[in-house]
């Protein structure tokens, strides 16, 4: 595996603790070795010293064995060069070939982009200039795998795809991962939907009212200013975690759980996305920006971050979808920084009983049956319904059947970026990104960001750091005689939802 981008954040957080584990669980190939590669200056030696410490910094105390880390870090090496200087893939082909004797590895090679977006659409074409984009049957595949996001908009998107899919790389090469799609809970979405035959007669616009997608954190944009500054929430978040979550929500069984037929349906999703007006824009996406609160600093006093931005830190969107099953149904989504907890869920709002027999206990009439779906904390499912109070009379109230992972013990859940990596090494695209599937996402969201720049006077609301968003995006949902649905920070017991 060659780490383009090996210097950075996200190899030392993310990707060297996820390829440990697949080595600790003896989940990697015998003949593998990875190539740390960036511009700065490392000798193998002081890079794998480096990699040491933040293997103990960044994996969770329980996987930390000494004799494992020291084991892994030797398969690791560093080569020194700039990725946007095509004279360098000169000297990078003779350093892989050196490793390929060193390991009886056959040509085979994945490139993991690292690397800030600016080089997505670089690395590709200097690879393919020295011939290390091809592959040669068995031995000697090459994949790539690249990180969101995927293009600013529809135009570089679509010049991206040409480039990866129409110059350099085949479509079954290319690997465009989204972390989230490596989750655990977000996988069983499928299972919950498809492995039981209670859900599908009512998974439908006859019996499902509404359906929320939340997915917010409770710090700010840290150290990344520069780069938030330019993308925003719909390109960071909205355009491919959210939308993600709604098409697992949306999408019709496929035929085989395969990767061409599961995309195929995700694909479907996109494409059935109903087209948003300049109305639509004005009237169904709420626009935020967090403000100083309570000891903590607003937006525009990050770091990197311009002193008038106009950039969104918080987004709620109605969205639909234009099909046979969902006709008539919302979708609403709501995303944000500095929200009052970090938490990712989604919850099918069910119609409610058609005419109302039972009385109502403690005053409180049973609402809609809710299904909910914990991403993150706390993971698991959730699904509430009426049952009788014991007693005299037929007082009805609202109770929870409660499913947590954590039940099961210590079973750890899978980390997210170990499974998609080991589904590159074995070639299994299912929970990667389809360049079809990018194109109708960014033809669905490229207007809004068009309209938002032709339009600069268009509403950013504040909203103080630490609270749930602008109130505006209460009234959006009120439209549903609905609430959002805000669940309160760390509580482990799913009964309990919080108004701030």
């Amino acid at each position: 595996m060659v780490i383009f981008g090996a210097s950075g954040d996200l190899t030392r957080r993310k990707l060297i603790p996820a390829l440990y584990l697949l080595y600790k669980h003896n989940r990697l190939p015998e003949n593998f070795a990875i190539l740390g590669v960036a511009r700065t200056a490392f000798t193998d030696d002081e890079f794998r010293e480096r990699i040491h410490l933040q293997l103990l910094r960044f994996v969770k105390p329980e996987d930390v064995n000494e004799e494992k880390i020291r084991s892994f870090v030797s398969l690791i090496n560093y080569f020194p060069m700039d990725p946007a200087d095509p004279d360098e893939y000169l000297r990078l082909q003779p350093r892989l070939l050196k490793l390929d004797q060193m390991i009886g590895n056959g040509e085979n090679y994945i490139y993991y982009l690292a690397t800030p977006p600016s080089l997505y659409g670089v690395i590709p074409q200097y690879l393919k200039n020295v011939g290390l984009n091809l592959s040669k049957g068995p031995k000697g595949n090459k994949r790539i795998i690249v990180e969101k996001p995927f293009g600013y908009d529809l135009e570089s998107a679509l010049e991206l795809n040409n480039i990866y899919y129409k110059d350099a790389f085949r479509e079954d090469q290319i690997f465009r991962i989204d972390h989230y799609l490596g989750k655990e809970t977000v996988q069983n979405i499928l299972a919950l939907r498809f492995a039981n035959t209670v859900f599908e007669p009512v998974w439908n616009r006859n019996y499902i009212d509404y359906v929320e997608v939340t997915a917010v954190e409770n710090m700010g944009i840290e150290q990344r200013g520069g780069y938030f500054d330019d993308a925003g929430t719909l390109r960071d978040m909205v355009q491919n975690h959210l939308i993600q979550l709604v098409a697992l929500t949306a999408m019709e069984p496929p035929t085989a759980f395969n990767p061409d037929s599961f995309r195929d349906e995700l694909a479907k999703v996109y494409q059935s996305l109903t087209p948003l007006t300049e109305k639509d824009i004005n009237q169904h996406i709420i626009r935020g920006q967090y403000t100083a609160s309570e000891g903590r600093k607003a937006y525009r006093e990050e770091k990197d971050v311009a002193p008038d931005s106009r950039t969104e830190t918080f987004l709620a969107m109605k969205l639909s979808i234009s099909n046979w099953r969902w006709s008539g149904v919302p979708f609403y989504i709501r995303t944000g920084k500095q929200m009052p907890t970090k938490v990712s869920e989604i919850v099918v709002h069910f119609k409610p009983t058609p005419f109302p027999l039972f009385n109502c206990a403690e005053r409180t009439c049973p609402t809609a049956n809710l299904l909910i779906i914990r991403i993150q904390p706390n993971e698991g499912i959730v699904l509430k319904f009426g049952l009788k109070v014991p007693g005299s009379g037929f007082d009805v109230k609202q109770v929870a059947m409660d499913f947590s992972y954590s039940s099961l013990g210590p079973i750890p859940t899978e980390d997210a970026y170990a499974r998609l990596i080991e589904d590159c090494i074995l070639g299994d695209s299912t929970l990667f990104t389809r360049s079809d599937a990018v194109e109708a996402c960014w033809k669905y969201f490229t207007p809004v960001l068009e309209y938002w720049k032709n339009h600069p006077e268009s509403p950013l609301y504040g909203y103080p750091a630490g609270t749930w968003g602008p109130r505006e995006a209460d009234m959006l949902i009120q439209e549903q005689n609905a609430e959002w649905s805000n669940p309160c920070k760390n509580l482990t017991n799913t009964e309990l939802y919080c108004e701030l």
